[in-house]
């Protein structure tokens, strides 16, 4: 599960991506605003945890923007602020959740889960490009109808790739999508084997995986 923490506490943005990623989720983490906006805008996320005073936006913009353009994340704001009108006012811009500061680590989680389960009301559009389909509800693939069998770190460079396209995706997004740890890929040639295994699982989906040298990836149909 992808989660986004959006905190411009660093000792709190810390504590947080730690204990989150130790509990098993993928996790990314800004302390900005408008960097959250971009990082919703661009990524599918299952939870989004997201403090109410950040530079660039504040958080309650972050959930507005979110909710008017229909992102299926589930919303938990964070906040100092306990009075009953501000927790209206944070729900009823689009947060799922609220939970005020100082909280408990563990109920943030159980927070987090219960977010997961809860039914989404916004349906995700199937993204296409060429003819490839991808759904980013079930995660599944098809090119002509016929399902490709992608392994999950394939999924998250295709499907980022379709959401770009026609612009090129530089290497430090791919990295920092498709692997926990976006060093890794960095420092070898892992996201090059990768794009060679997606490129040959795709010759009859009417696209191409172009190589733009010195920028990145980008996707092109036709």
């Amino acid at each position: 599960m992808r989660v986004l923490v959006a905190e411009d506490d660093e000792g709190l943005r810390d504590v947080l991506v730690l204990g989150l990623t130790d509990a098993g989720y993928h996790v990314d983490a800004v302390d900005r605003g408008d960097d959250a906006i971009d990082q919703l805008k661009w990524y599918e996320y299952d939870v989004a945890i997201i403090d109410w005073r950040m530079p660039g936006a504040e958080g309650i913009d972050v959930v507005a923007w979110a909710r008017r353009h229909e992102r299926p994340t589930g919303l938990l704001m964070l906040t100092a602020r306990d009075a009953p009108a501000d927790r209206i006012r944070g729900l009823d811009a689009g947060a799922d959740d609220y939970l005020v500061k100082p909280f408990d680590f563990g109920e943030l989680l159980a927070r987090v889960r219960a977010l997961q389960r809860r039914p989404r009301g916004v349906d995700q559009p199937i993204l296409r490009a060429g003819r490839l389909a991808l759904d980013p509800v079930s995660h599944v693939v098809t090119a002509n109808g016929r399902e490709i069998a992608l392994t999950a770190t394939e999924y998250r460079i295709l499907e980022l790739l379709i959401r770009r396209a026609p612009a090129v995706v530089d290497r430090k997004a791919i990295a920092e999508h498709a692997w926990a740890d976006e060093t890794d890929p960095l420092g070898s040639n892992a996201i090059d084997v990768q794009m060679s295994r997606l490129r040959s699982k795709l010759p009859d989906a009417g696209v191409r995986i172009v190589t733009v040298r010195g920028a990145g990836y980008r996707l092109d149909a036709g």
